[in-house]
């Protein structure tokens, strides 16, 4: 057999070595942008069907029931805390699908986007009584708004006000072409798939005239049933699960009274984010 000419047995073992590595001068995530659906499956993307109320209502029920159907009616801080080993956010197969909320929910250039339901994002777990620190709340409603179709129009975000401020900015006209617009308690009985939101903590005492107010903690729930006096709700990192509980409405199916008092003596809800379903998405 004849010899192997020097560049030809080169080009061989070059080719045996593998792929070079990337130089050092390679890119990093944070040194670019992501698409802010990067991370969307192509039925959400493109989406195959319009955001539909039907949809957004049965994939909060489906995540309810994948957290084993949680209900809590009890006021907010009247239940003690459960133990570490008793969160289901940390439970195997729970922590991961709280991972799925960061990862498909919010903007993939966000450091939560890395967030599971007990790690950071160096994927170093957390200490369970530090979990506050990492509510996963918004990411749920982010989450259902994304895999439900919402595509451009809505404002995903780890922070519920983001998207409270945009629906009032879109009531007052400060702003157009996003899928929610901010309602009054006392003036819009909430519909299956819209939202119902409260400020947490010292926020608590905004109201509806109070918005936008920059950045603040709050909650919001996805209206999943209503009848007479009463809504069904489910909302995300509510006992550390995703979790039902009941709000009491007027006759009408309003969150408030004509003079602004709110039914529920438990939260002191401030505003409905109506959700523009009978809007195409784009």
């Amino acid at each position: 057999m004849r010899p192997l000419a020097p560049a030809l047995a080169l080009l061989l073992v070059a080719g045996c070595a593998g792929p070079s590595p990337p130089p050092s001068t390679a890119p990093t995530r944070a040194a670019h942008q992501v698409p802010s659906d990067a991370h969307a499956p192509d039925f959400a993307r493109v989406p195959y069907e319009p955001l539909s109320r039907a949809s957004v209502v049965a994939i909060a029920l489906r995540e309810w029931r994948l957290f084993g159907q949680g209900v809590d009616d009890d006021p907010p801080g009247s239940r003690p805390p459960p133990e570490p080993d008793q969160k289901p956010e940390r439970w195997p197969g729970m922590w991961q699908r709280v991972g799925e909320y960061w990862w498909l929910g919010v903007d993939p250039n966000d450091k939560e986007v890395a967030w599971t339901g007990k790690h950071d994002e160096n994927g170093v777990e957390f200490p369970a009584d530090e979990d506050g620190r990492y509510a996963w709340s918004a990411a749920f409603v982010s989450y259902v708004m994304r895999i439900a179709g919402a595509g451009s129009r809505f404002p995903y975000s780890p922070t519920h006000s983001d998207y409270i401020d945009i629906a009032r900015e879109m009531s007052l006209g400060q702003t157009s072409g996003w899928a929610i617009t901010a309602e009054r308690p006392d003036a819009y009985a909430p519909r299956l798939g819209d939202l119902i939101c409260t400020g947490r903590g010292r926020s608590g005492a905004l109201r509806f005239d109070n918005l936008p107010a920059g950045r603040f903690p709050a909650h919001c729930d996805f209206v999943v049933q209503a009848a007479p006096g009463q809504l069904t709700v489910v909302g995300g990192n509510v006992d550390d699960a995703v979790t039902m509980k009941h709000v009491p409405t007027t006759p009408d199916g309003k969150l408030a009274e004509p003079d602004g008092t709110v039914v529920d003596t438990r939260y002191p809800w401030m505003v409905v984010l109506r959700v523009l379903y009978e809007t195409p998405v784009s």
